[in-house]
């Protein structure tokens, strides 16, 4: 959590952080709708003669919906860290309501949880998810 003195001006300039982030991802997903519009790719796969053609139509497709996906999701992660300024909760680990280390804050602004917590969700994580083939 951000102590006390200088709390304020400590939130404002992660305020200021998360709406500039927030602010270039709107510009991204923007950007991606727009190229994709134009490049109009369902268009280009309506129109392939040959698998070649079409797997790389179909790959410029994937490529826009995760870059989209990818944005939206840290979009996501932004709104609910202003969220947190708002509510008083930011900078406090969602886990243990230990305090979130400031240099963790500057690094990753959206963090959610202490390192320690952090780690041990992402192990868990790592063990529940199966095995690619």
């Amino acid at each position: 959590m951000i102590t006390a003195p200088g709390r304020r001006s400590e939130l404002a300039h992660f305020e200021r952080g998360l709406r500039a982030r927030s602010a270039v991802l709107r510009g991204e997903i923007r950007d991606t709708l727009l190229r994709a519009d134009s490049e109009q790719y369902a268009r280009l796969a309506g129109e392939v003669h040959d698998l070649e053609d079409q797997s790389v139509a179909d790959l410029l497709v994937d490529i826009n919906l995760a870059e989209i996906t990818r944005d939206v999701g840290e979009l996501r992660d932004v709104e609910a860290a202003l969220d947190r300024i708002h509510s008083g909760t930011y900078g406090t680990c969602l886990r243990c309501n230990d305090a979130i280390d400031r240099r963790r804050l500057e690094v990753h602004l959206t963090a959610k949880r202490c390192l320690r917590c952090q780690v041990e969700h992402d192990r868990s994580r790592a063990v529940s998810v199966p095995p690619s083939m």
